[in-house]
């Protein structure tokens, strides 16, 4: 009955160790460069037209603050940001 608990134990610790260390891996990652100008960033920004109402949510754009699309001949304006 002990030999049963104590390899138990053993695959416990090892299975804990390796999740530890592939946290600790997940941490260590430096942060990925930006994309080159040109390629699509992930935006998360909400717009909505002063005129008819109309909203449009961005989610890729070629820049991280891109401009406004226009609705109705005229700039959107931004209802929500990703803060």
């Amino acid at each position: 009955m002990s030999l049963i608990k104590v390899v138990l134990a053993v695959i416990v610790a090892v299975v804990l160790i390796r999740a530890g260390l592939v946290l600790l891996r997940a941490l260590a990652t430096p942060v990925p460069e930006p994309p080159p100008p040109g390629d699509l960033r992930k935006v998360k920004l909400q717009y909505r037209c002063s005129l008819c109402g109309t909203e449009v949510r961005m989610t890729v754009a070629t820049e991280q603050d891109p401009d406004p699309p226009r609705h109705c001949m005229e700039d959107m304006e931004i209802v929500a940001t990703e803060e």
